[in-house]
C-alpha cells in the first residue's frame, strides 16, 4: 500500500517480523475481535487476495481508529510504564488516529500520557507536534522523485497498512498461504488471507491479514499468533474506519504560541529518514537468516542506543512497535539487566550465556556481550550465535 504512511521496510530494533507479540492482549484488543457472523462475499483464492492487497490500486481517502495490542510476556522492563519509552512497545494497548487524503496529505495523532503527539503532512511540508515538550518539527520535503522511496517517514505507530507490508515480505516458497471464513472488522466486511510458515523452527503459527472486501488493498488488522495458539498474541486493527474525503482543516497547522520550532531536512535528522536508511541505522546489528527464521544480532552498545531512544523508529518485517512522544531516556543497561535476571544459564559449542523464551520470542543473551532475537526456536538462535563469536 502507498500510504498511511508510505513505508517499505521498516525496523526499529531491526526485529523478525513475528517478534512484535507473545500473549494475547485483552481490553481494547476485544473491540478489534468482537464475534460477528461471517459475512457473504463472492469466492477469491489466495493468489486474488495476494495480487488484491499488493497491487498498484490508490489507495482511498479514509479517516480512523487503530488500536494496537502486544505482551512479549517477558518480564517489565525499565521504562515500560511510560507510553514515550520505547520499552512500552512491548506491552499494553496504543491508539492512533489516522487521516489520509493521499500519499502527501496524512495526519496521524497519537495520544500520550497528558497530551497528545501529532504528524502532519501537506504537500512538501511536514510537522510534528510533541504537547508533551512544547515542541515543532518543521520538515521542508524535498520533491518526490518518480521512483524514489517517500523521503519522510514519520515515526508512529504500526498501522495494518504497514504491518501487512512487512507481512507480506514473508511471502515465498516458505510461507503456505491460505484463506479462512470471512470476518467483520470496524463494521467493514472483509476477506480473511493467512500466512504460515512452513518450517518447525518458527514460533509463529500463523499471521491472518483481515483484507476490506471493497478495497483489497487496505488490510483492516492483522494478527500473529503462536503455535497452537487460539487467540492472537499480537494485533493491529481498525476499531473504526470510513472511507470519506478528511475535511482540509485537519491537514493545516500552525505551532502555538510559545511553541519551541526548528526547521530541519528529512534527510538530516534521526526521526524521519527513508527506510532503507533506517536499517543501518544501528551500529553492529546484524540480521541472520531470512523469512520466518531471521534473527536479529544486537551488540549491547546497539540496545544501550535503542533503548535511549525513546521515540525510535519503527518494526518492520520485523518488531518492536508504537509508540509516541519523544523523549525520555531509559538505560541499556538497566534493560539488559532486567533480562538477565529473568533468563536462565545455558551454554553450548557457540559458547554460554543466558535465554529467555515466550511463547513467540527467543532472546539470548551472550557472554561476549551479544543479544540475539527472532521468533524462533532456541536451537536457532544458538546457531546463529556460532556465527557471531
Amino acid at each position: 500500500m502507498a500510504a498511511v504512511p508510505k513505508l517499505s521496510r521498516r525496523s526499529r530494533w531491526v526485529v523478525p517480523a513475528g517478534v512484535v507479540a507473545a500473549v494475547a492482549a485483552v481490553g481494547i484488543a476485544s473491540a478489534i475481535t468482537a464475534a460477528q457472523a461471517a459475512p457473504a462475499l463472492p469466492p477469491r483464492t489466495p493468489a486474488q487476495l495476494l495480487t488484491g492487497l499488493a497491487g498498484p490500486g490508490k489507495v482511498p481517502p479514509l479517516t480512523g481508529t487503530v488500536v494496537e495490542t502486544a505482551s512479549l510476556g517477558i518480564p517489565q522492563l525499565p521504562g515500560s510504564e511510560n507510553p514515550n519509552e520505547i520499552t512500552s512497545l512491548l506491552a499494553g494497548s496504543h491508539t492512533l488516529r489516522v487521516w489520509y487524503d493521499g500519499p502527501k496529505r496524512v495526519r496521524l495523532a497519537v495520544p500520550v500520557r497528558m497530551g497528545e503527539s501529532d504528524f502532519i503532512r501537506n504537500g512538501t511540508t511536514a510537522w510534528l507536534w510533541e504537547s508533551n515538550s512544547v515542541s515543532v518539527t518543521k520538515f521542508l520535503i524535498p520533491k518526490h522523485r518518480s521512483g524514489e522511496p517517500e523521503p519522510v517517514v514519520p515515526r508512529a505507530p504500526l498501522t495494518p497498512q504497514q504491518a501487512a507490508k512487512q507481512v507480506l515480505a514473508a511471502v515465498g516458497p516458505s510461507t503456505r498461504v491460505t484463506t479462512e471464513a470471512n470476518v467483520t472488522v470496524a463494521g467493514r466486511a472483509a476477506y480473511q488471507l493467512v500466512l504460515a510458515p512452513k518450517t518447525s523452527s518458527s514460533l509463529i503459527g500463523k499471521i491472518t491479514l483481515a483484507l476490506d472486501a471493497e478495497h483489497l488493498n487496505v488490510p483492516l488488522r492483522v494478527q500473529v499468533f503462536a503455535k497452537k495458539a487460539a487467540t492472537p498474541a499480537f494485533q493491529v486493527g481498525y476499531t473504526s474506519i470510513s472511507f470519506v474525503t478528511p475535511a482540509a482543516s485537519n491537514f493545516d497547522f500552525t505551532p502555538p504560541a510559545g511553541a519551541k520550532v526548528r526547521t530541519v531536512s528529512p534527510h538530516r535528522t534521526s526521526g524521519y529518514e527513508p527506510a532503507q536508511e533506517q536499517q543501518g541505522r544501528y551500529s553492529g546489528v546484524r540480521i541472520i537468516g531470512e523469512d520466518w527464521t531471521s534473527v536479529a544480532v544486537l551488540p549491547e552498545s546497539a540496545l544501550s542506543e535503542v533503548a535511549g531512544r525513546g521515540n525510535a523508529a519503527g518494526v518492520a518485517g520485523q518488531a518492536a512497535r508504537s509508540a509516541s512522544g519523544g523523549g525520555g531516556q531509559v538505560s541499556g543497561s538497566a534493560v539488559l539487566g532486567t533480562l538477565l535476571a529473568k533468563a536462565h544459564p545455558v551454554h553450548g559449542a557457540w559458547g554460554s550465556g543466558r535465554l529467555l523464551r515466550t511463547s513467540l520470542v527467543s532472546v539470548l543473551i551472550t557472554s561476549n556481550g551479544h543479544v540475539l532475537i527472532g521468533a524462533v526456536t532456541p536451537s536457532v538462535l544458538y546457531a546463529a550465535a556460532a556465527q557471531v563469536k
